[in-house]
């Protein structure tokens, strides 16, 4: 709206970022259930959320055209109406029975989703340079709602059309996205940027040592926590635990994956954005380190309250990190380039989640995450030399 605060913005760009979120946080909960009764080859419970990752991966292209051409309100409604068909195709599928049909729901679910991971963007383009940390990390903080929501959602509804289970649950995700189409109506938003008369090739864009390391950092925290958050069900349910319990550690994963970002912008500005990742990176490793020391229900709680909070530090972290790499004309392709990489990452690791957790277990799934942070401190301690050479030269 003309002439609205930056911050009221910021805010209701959090409200819709949770309504979006608490499609995804409801899915997880019980897509690989589903998958799992619905698969012949049970190694497939995950695909359903492979497809979705591999749509939310495909959008960041088309997204980024289309936030270029006619900005970012135009991008965002078609996000929302590609969650409601989602929902819907989901609902068919479980209503249905069909494993294939099932798994087609996740393409336009994934779309949307994909779409809207720029609400963080957004967030830095209407915010001012001193705030933009903090509005990226409120943005990512209306997961707090999802994680709260989601869950619960999952856990009133499953039956609410007896007797096929989460029917209901699907029926009622598809009503959210509208809630967000009446938000957008009444948020600011930017513009499409200008067109310069002379483009940076996106490979010089991307050779950079800052989005090295950004894109390093978002694929290694995104796909690290979708290895294991998205098996957890299964190896709760093999463990003996019903629906409502995985439910709850979803949902205390996915509480403390947002709800630092009440601080974590706070903590950037005062510590800075590569001391942030590398915390991130470090809490990761204490939730390799409670996976296998047990599986008792506050083993899974621990584990994934811990890969909670390292993921939102190191993923707030290479999004701060990212917004250093590029100018404002260079912003929408070195988005969607980043994305494309974190999200394609996470797509890889739904589908493998289900077939690492079927054939070698939940520790070794786990301690797969390892070598990968290694990867991301490296990254992040390479571009930090070549950001002390930068300034000495």
């Amino acid at each position: 709206m003309p002439g609205q605060n930056p911050r009221t913005t910021v805010w209701l760009l959090f409200f819709c970022q949770a309504l979006m979120n608490a499609t995804m946080v409801g899915q997880v909960a019980m897509g690989a259930l589903i998958g799992h009764s619905l698969a012949e080859d049970k190694a497939l419970a995950t695909l359903p959320m492979a497809v979705q990752m591999t749509a939310v991966m495909v959008a960041s292209i088309p997204a980024s055209l289309l936030f270029a051409r006619f900005g970012r309100r135009a991008g965002f409604v078609l996000g929302a109406l590609f969650s409601i068909t989602g929902s819907l195709t989901f609902a068919a599928g479980v209503w249905q029975g069909d494993f294939v049909l099932y798994c087609a729901g996740a393409v336009p679910a994934g779309l949307g989703f994909g779409i809207a991971q720029h609400y963080r963007f957004a967030a830095a383009e209407v915010a001012p340079p001193d705030y933009r940390a903090r509005a990226i990390a409120l943005v990512m903080a209306g997961g707090v709602l999802s994680a709260i929501f989601g869950p619960e959602l999952v856990k009133h509804t499953r039956e609410l059309v007896a007797p096929t289970l989460f029917l209901g649950t699907y029926l009622v995700i598809a009503c959210l996205p509208p809630i967000v189409l009446l938000l957008l109506t009444i948020t600011r938003l930017p513009p499409a940027p200008a067109r310069p008369k002379t483009r940076t090739p996106l490979i010089e864009i991307m050779r950079r040592p800052a989005f090295i390391a950004a894109a390093g950092s978002g694929l290694v925290a995104y796909g690290t926590m979708n290895l294991v958050m998205t098996s957890t069900p299964i190896e709760m349910m093999l463990c003996g635990f019903g629906v409502d319990a995985s439910a709850t550690v979803i949902q205390i994963h996915a509480f403390l994956m947002f709800a630092p970002g009440f601080v974590t912008g706070r903590l950037i500005q005062r510590f800075g954005i590569r001391p942030i990742i590398v915390a991130g990176a470090l809490l990761t490793m204490g939730c390799v380190a409670a996976s296998v020391a047990g599986v008792s229900f506050a083993h899974f709680g621990i584990a994934l309250g811990l890969l909670g909070i390292g993921w939102n530090f190191m993923f707030v972290g290479a999004t701060a990190l990212l917004a250093t790499s590029h100018t404002a004309e260079e912003r929408v392709r070195a988005q969607a380039a980043n994305d494309f990489i974190v999200f394609g990452t996470v797509a890889c690791t739904a589908f493998l989640s289900g077939a690492i957790h079927a054939k070698a277990g939940w520790a070794a799934l786990n301690l797969m995450l390892l070598p990968a942070l290694a990867l991301a401190l490296g990254l992040v301690a390479w571009q930090a030399m070549r950001s002390r050479r930068a300034a000495t030269a």
